[in-house]
């Protein structure tokens, strides 16, 4: 007689489904094996029941977790300076708009306040800076040093009692009442100078017009040449008269006329004229060495006179070796050089 399935223990607590997946040979197994299933299907059922469901992500998240961060901040980047450039690029082509400078005009209440008190802007240490164009009609004070960095233009005249220019400077037309070089100085046009004195050397490369050249010292070096197309005239103080000698006679006169340099002695003889000399020429200012004097004479008096001359640094004399013809008058012309 077959067992009741029902009063079995692999029967109790099996679902059909497992009933009907059971092996054909279940009736073979021992009631402990039959247990020792049943409670490994609910350790397993148990674990599958535990175990929690997995959760769904966001397609945004899963888009992120793909991508770098670095790679966004770069493009971020990219972004904002091309944004920059094409603003600047906006701006630029715009046109500029003219300044409107607009002008206020002051009333003579005004005028008379502000003439009256006085205002102070800033102190020291700050800097005042003015943007537009300023015109100031009155006068204007600068207690301080006034520096222009830029071209500086005066309509009118410039007072000051000093003006000191390090660089170039270019004059139309300047009147100086006292100038004073003290290194070189180049004049490239004509130059018309009404007393010019001269303490130092001077070197002229070109010709000198001068309708007069007064000088202590001329002095021409190398093969340099005088050419004078007019008259030369020695002026100065007469030399002096000495002496008289015999050789005028009784009655005889002489005189002098002309400088250092040059003259005439005029001579009238008189009676018993007899050898020596005629007169002595004393010089204004003496010479330093000996000079050379050159007598001509002047008249037949004189031409009939056997003449000769005695000389020194301070003077010469006028003599003759044998008598000259009585009361007669002549002259001679001498010129000295030194």
């Amino acid at each position: 007689m077959e067992p009741d399935k029902k009063n079995t223990p692999a029967a109790e607590g099996q679902s059909p489904e497992e009933e009907q997946q059971a092996p054909a040979d279940a009736l073979s197994r021992t009631p402990d094996d039959l247990e020792q299933e049943q409670a490994e299907q609910k350790a397993a059922s148990t674990a599958n029941s535990s175990t929690p469901a997995e959760k769904k992500v966001s397609p945004i998240k899963r888009f992120f977790k793909k991508i770098n961060v670095y790679l966004l901040l770069f493009v971020l980047l990219v972004v904002i300076a091309g944004a920059i450039t094409a603003v600047n690029y906006l701006n630029s082509q715009k046109t500029a708009p003219e300044p409107n400078i607009a002008n206020q005009s002051l009333t003579e209440e005004a005028l008379k306040q502000l003439a009256n008190t006085d205002a102070t802007v800033g102190a020291a240490s700050q800097t005042l800076n003015i943007q537009g164009n300023t015109i100031i009609a009155g006068q204007t004070l600068m207690r301080g040093n006034l520096n222009v960095a830029g071209n500086f233009q005066s309509g009118g005249s410039i007072q000051g009692p000093s003006l000191t220019i390090s660089g170039n400077t270019n004059l139309g037309s300047t009147q100086i009442n006292n100038l004073q070089v003290a290194t070189n100085a180049a004049v490239q046009g004509s130059t018309t100078l009404r007393d010019l004195s001269v303490s130092g050397t001077s070197t002229f490369s070109g010709a000198i017009t001068a309708s007069q050249i007064t000088a202590s010292r001329l002095v021409l070096s190398g093969n340099a040449v005088l050419q004078v197309p007019n008259h030369i005239s020695f002026t100065g103080p007469t030399p002096g008269r000495g002496a008289i000698g015999a050789a005028l006679g009784s009655g005889g006169t002489a005189s002098i006329s002309g400088s250092d340099t040059a003259g005439t002695v005029s001579i009238n003889t008189g009676n018993n004229t007899a050898v020596g000399c005629f007169v002595r020429i004393n010089f204004a200012q003496a010479f330093t060495a000996q000079p050379r004097v050159i007598i001509s004479p002047i008249g037949p008096g004189a031409g009939k006179t056997e003449y000769y001359v005695d000389r020194n640094t301070s003077g010469f004399s006028i003599c003759a070796s044998s008598p000259a013809p009585a009361n007669q008058a002549f002259a001679f012309d001498y010129f000295i050089a030194g």
